[in-house]
C-alpha cells in the first residue's frame, strides 16, 4: 500500500517525528493522515526550530523538541505513531536510535520509516544515490554524521531486528521529466553550494572533480528520486 494512501485511513494518535529538521515529512503526514491528536517533532539542530515554527504557526497540535534521537527523553509507551523519514543514514548508531523508537511506542503502536536505499535503482534514479554520497562524503569531510545509504536488504534487516512486525513497499515517483530544465538548475546550484563547502576540507580537490563529474551526469543523463523503502512496523501487544 502507498503511504499516503495508508496515512488517508489511519488514526495516529499522539505521533513522534524523529529527526524532523525543518518538518518537511511532519508537513506531509499532517496533510495526508485521517486524524491524529497531537504530533511532535524532534531534532538534534536547535537551528531548525525557527523553521518548523513558521511552518505550522496554524498549527497548535504540532510542537518542536531539540533532543537527541539516542536519547530520547520521552517515558516508555508514549506515543501512538513514531516515525523517520529519510533521516536514518544521518544517525551515528542507527540500531539505537530504533531501539529508542520502538521504546517510546505503545503496545499495538505503529512505526513508520522512509528511507531511499542504494541499489536497483534506474540510470536517472541512480544520479541521486551518487549525489547523495557525493553530500555524504562532504559532510563527513567536515564533520557532519553523513554516511552513505543502505543497500535494500541491509535496511530491511536492520529494521527486522528492532522485533516490529513489518511491511514494507517500495515507492518511486519517475513522472517528472528527468531533463527538466528547472530541476536540473536547482541541482546544479546544490553541486556549487557543496563545491563551496569542500573547499578547505581534507581531500578537498578529489571532492571537487567528484562534483563536477555529477554536474556533467546531471545534464547528459538527468535526475530522478532514487526508490524509497518504507516501512509500517507494529509493536507486539504482549
Amino acid at each position: 500500500m502507498h503511504l499516503h494512501q495508508f496515512l488517508n485511513t489511519y488514526s495516529a494518535g499522539r505521533v513522534l517525528d524523529v529527526a524532523t529538521g525543518r518538518g518537511g515529512f511532519a508537513a506531509e503526514f499532517v496533510q495526508h493522515v485521517k486524524e491524529f491528536d497531537e504530533l511532535v517533532g524532534i531534532d538534534s539542530a536547535e537551528r531548525n526550530a525557527e523553521a518548523f515554527a513558521r511552518a505550522f504557526e496554524a498549527q497548535p497540535r504540532v510542537s518542536f523538541g531539540c533532543m537527541d534521537a539516542a536519547r530520547l527523553d520521552f517515558p516508555d509507551a508514549s506515543f501512538d505513531t513514531v516515525c523517520m523519514a529519510y533521516s536514518l543514514h544521518h544517525m551515528d548508531d542507527p540500531a539505537r536510535v530504533l531501539a529508542e523508537m520502538r521504546r517510546v511506542l505503545k503496545p499495538g503502536g505503529c512505526c513508520i520509516l522512509v528511507e531511499m536505499f542504494s541499489d536497483n535503482q534506474r540510470e536517472t534514479q541512480l544520479t541521486h544515490v551518487l549525489l547523495h554520497h557525493w553530500w555524504a562524503a562532504v559532510d563527513s569531510a567536515g564533520g557532519v554524521s553523513h554516511r552513505e545509504t543502505y543497500p535494500r536488504a541491509a535496511l530491511v534487516a536492520l529494521l527486522e531486528q528492532t522485533g516490529l512486525a513489518w511491511q514494507f513497499s517500495d515507492e518511486c515517483d519517475l513522472e517528472s521529466d528527468p531533463l527538466d530544465p528547472d530541476g536540473i538548475r536547482q541541482l546544479d546550484g546544490i553541486v556549487d553550494q557543496y563545491i563551496q563547502r569542500a573547499q578547505g576540507l581534507p581531500g578537498a580537490e578529489a571532492l571537487i572533480q567528484r562534483g563536477e563529474e555529477l554536474r556533467k551526469r546531471l545534464s547528459e543523463v538527468g535526475f530522478h528520486g532514487a526508490t524509497a523503502l518504507v516501512g509500517i512496523g507494529r509493536k507486539n501487544t504482549g
